[in-house]
């Protein structure tokens, strides 16, 4: 499949003493959505961002920001994140009790609505709500923390849900999130991912932003697509 791929750096690995400063540059250097993961310390084990940061960052960007809501009890935040500036927001299957109920606030809001699956959920706990959905997000770590080894077996699980969609002519987006770096990326996109998450791959000491953008997307020219 050929095509364009769009890259969402999250600012969970960002330095946050200047995150406004690195937002603006990832910006400059072509990222296409800014990913914010917060996390509730009970769905996951630890507490992240919450509604300041989206909020504070509103201002800063044009960019879409794609919210991961790694908490219980989603529906509860739904309104709150979309009033202060959301695009995407994304729920865990595994976190919903009213799916389609949650995906229908998002999508009256005139949002889009996104669905995350862990990397033990199998598809079929999604299948029904597939024609709905703007985006399904794939995790290829355990949800939680930054930084940990890609899970390969995202990629068979990424061919089989571009199968699904293409067959029915659904629209939705295949995000993969965790453990995309230059070398995970290309098999991302050759199974079929249309966005790919990439936290400390963008955000590190190593580079800079800028840099470490245009080597992820030197990375997946290998793939006949380009990021």
């Amino acid at each position: 499949m050929i095509g364009f791929v769009k890259l969402a750096p999250s600012i969970l690995s960002a330095d946050f003493a200047h995150l406004g400063e690195q937002v603006r540059e990832a910006e400059a250097a072509g990222a296409d959505y800014i990913h914010i993961d917060v996390m509730d310390g009970r769905f996951v084990p630890v507490i992240s961002m919450g509604l300041p940061i989206v909020q504070s960052l509103r201002p800063v960007t044009n960019l879409t920001f794609d919210i991961h809501l790694m908490v219980v009890e989603p529906e509860k935040h739904i309104e709150s994140f979309l009033d202060a500036g959301g695009d995407i927001i994304n729920v865990h299957v595994e976190a919903a009790t009213h799916l389609h109920r949650i995906v229908q606030t998002v999508k009256s809001r005139g949002k889009r609505a996104g669905v995350s699956v862990n990397p033990g959920t199998p598809l079929s706990e999604i299948e029904e709500i597939l024609p709905e959905l703007d985006q399904v997000m794939l995790m290829a770590v355990n949800p939680g923390y930054s930084g940990q080894a890609f899970i390969e077996s995202v990629l068979p699980k990424t061919r089989r849900l571009r199968k699904l969609l293409d067959e029915h002519r659904w629209g939705a987006e295949i995000e993969i999130d965790g453990g995309v770096s230059i070398g995970t990326a290309p098999g991302c996109v050759a199974a079929g991912a249309d966005v790919l998450v990439a936290a400390s791959a963008v955000f590190n000491k190593t580079a800079s932003i800028t840099d470490n953008i245009a080597k992820l997307r030197e990375s997946v020219k290998t793939a006949g697509r380009t990021l």
